[in-house]
C-alpha cells in the first residue's frame, strides 16, 4: 500500500505536466495569414481585407495570431511567396482576386495539411479536388443595382444640376467578368428608374494607375457625366481626385471611401455620395469564426450577397444630405426586394462578349 502511494506521488508531477501540456496545446492560438497580391493603401479592396484582420484581432485577441504579407504587383513573385507561406505552420492562408486561383491551386495541392481561403474568385471543384480550399464570391451586381437606382434617381430628381451632366459614369479597372458584374448591376438599377439611362463606360487596364484613372474620369465628367462610379482599386482614386477637381460627384467602391478621406481630404470626401461595399472584412471574420468552430467549408464555394450582408451601399451624412428622401426610399425598397428575391439582378457571369457589348452600346451616351 505504501509502495503504491510512493509510486503515485512520484508519478504525480509527470502526470500533471502531461495535463498542463495537453491544455496548453489545446489552447494554442490559431494562426491566420492574409497574402495580398498587391499593396495596402488602395483605400478600397485590399484595405477592406486588412480591416477584416483587424476585426479578427479585436474579437479574438491573442487567441488568433494574424499577419499580412504584401506581395506587390510583380506577378513573378506571387508563386514563390505562396509556396514559402504554405511551408509554414499557418492554420488558414487567405488570398484574393481573380488573378490568384492559378497561383493558389497547385500550392494547395502540395500542402493538403493546410487550410486555404480565396475571396472574390472562383475555384473549380467539379473533379472533386481542392478539398482544402474555401472560396467566396460576391454578388456585387446586387449592391451596384442600388447604386444605379440612387445615381439615376438623383439625375431624375434634379439633385444633380443638369449643367453638370445627366449621364452616369463607370470606370472599371479591367474589362473582366467581376468588374463587368458591377456594370451590369449598375445599369439594371439605373434603367429601373429610367429605361433611357445613359452610362459612359471606360476601362483603365490597371488596378494600380491612379493617374490613368483620373485622366479617364476627367474625360467622362467633361463629356457630361454628373456622377461617376469607380471600380478600379488604386486606379479608382484618380476618379475621386477628378471629382474633386471638377466639382462633380462620385461613388466609391469596396470600402467606405467617404469615411477614409474625411479627416485627410474633406473636399474629396464631400464628393463621395456613397460607396458600393464588398464586405471582404466581414467575410474574413466569418471565415475565422467558422475555423474556430471547426466548420470552415473547405472544398466548397459560397456566393454571398445582400441577404448575407456581404455587399451593400453606405448610408452616411453625405448620402443623407445629397440624395433626396424619395430616392433614398427607392433604394431601400430595391434592397428589400433583392434580399427577398422579388428582384433578380442580372449578372455579367455567363454573358457572352456580344451580349455585354450590346448592353454597353445600348447605354452609350
Amino acid at each position: 500500500m505504501h509502495a503504491r502511494r510512493r509510486l503515485l506521488k512520484a508519478l504525480l508531477p509527470a502526470l500533471l505536466g502531461l495535463v498542463l501540456a495537453a491544455g496548453a496545446a489545446q489552447a494554442a492560438p490559431k494562426k491566420v495569414v492574409l497574402v495580398i497580391n498587391g499593396t495596402l493603401g488602395d483605400k478600397s479592396f485590399f484595405d477592406s481585407a486588412q480591416h477584416g484582420l483587424q476585426m479578427i484581432k479585436a474579437k479574438y485577441g491573442d487567441a488568433v495570431q494574424t499577419r499580412t504579407i504584401e506581395m506587390g504587383y510583380d506577378q513573378s513573385k506571387w508563386s514563390p511567396t505562396m509556396e514559402d507561406v504554405a511551408a509554414q505552420d499557418w492554420d488558414l492562408i487567405i488570398c484574393g482576386t481573380y488573378q490568384m486561383p492559378d497561383i493558389l491551386t497547385p500550392v494547395a495541392e502540395e500542402h493538403p495539411e493546410r487550410n486555404f481561403m480565396i475571396f472574390d474568385a472562383t475555384i473549380d471543384y467539379s473533379k472533386g479536388q481542392h478539398k482544402n480550399i474555401y472560396s467566396v464570391t460576391y454578388k456585387q451586381n446586387e449592391a451596384s443595382y442600388l447604386a444605379g437606382v440612387m445615381a439615376q434617381g438623383m439625375v431624375k430628381a434634379g439633385a444633380i444640376p443638369s449643367a453638370q451632366g445627366t449621364v452616369l459614369g463607370f470606370l472599371g479597372g479591367m474589362d473582366i467578368p467581376v468588374i463587368n458584374d458591377f456594370l451590369v448591376g449598375y445599369t439594371a438599377g439605373a434603367e429601373s428608374v429610367d429605361p433611357a439611362a445613359k452610362i459612359a463606360v471606360s476601362y483603365a487596364g490597371s488596378f494600380s494607375d491612379a493617374a490613368k484613372g483620373k485622366e479617364l474620369a476627367l474625360a467622362q465628367y467633361r463629356s457630361g457625366a454628373g456622377i461617376g462610379f469607380n471600380v478600379a482599386g488604386q486606379t479608382g482614386l484618380g476618379q475621386l481626385a477628378a471629382a474633386k477637381d471638377m466639382g462633380r460627384l462620385a461613388i466609391g467602391v469596396d470600402s467606405d471611401q467617404e469615411a477614409i478621406f474625411r479627416k485627410t481630404d474633406p473636399a474629396t470626401a464631400d464628393k463621395v455620395v456613397t460607396s458600393v461595399l464588398k464586405r471582404i472584412d466581414v467575410t474574413l471574420l466569418r471565415a475565422v469564426d467558422l475555423l474556430e468552430q471547426g466548420k470552415l467549408p473547405v472544398g466548397h464555394s459560397e456566393a454571398l450577397g445582400l441577404k448575407e450582408n456581404a455587399v451593400g451601399i453606405v448610408d452616411n451624412a453625405v448620402y443623407e444630405r445629397l440624395v433626396p428622401a424619395e430616392v433614398r426610399a427607392q433604394v431601400k425598397q430595391a434592397e428589400a426586394d433583392i434580399a427577398t428575391g422579388k428582384i433578380t439582378v442580372p449578372t455579367a457571369f455567363g454573358m457572352t462578349t456580344a451580349q455585354l457589348g450590346a448592353l454597353r452600346a445600348k447605354v452609350r451616351p
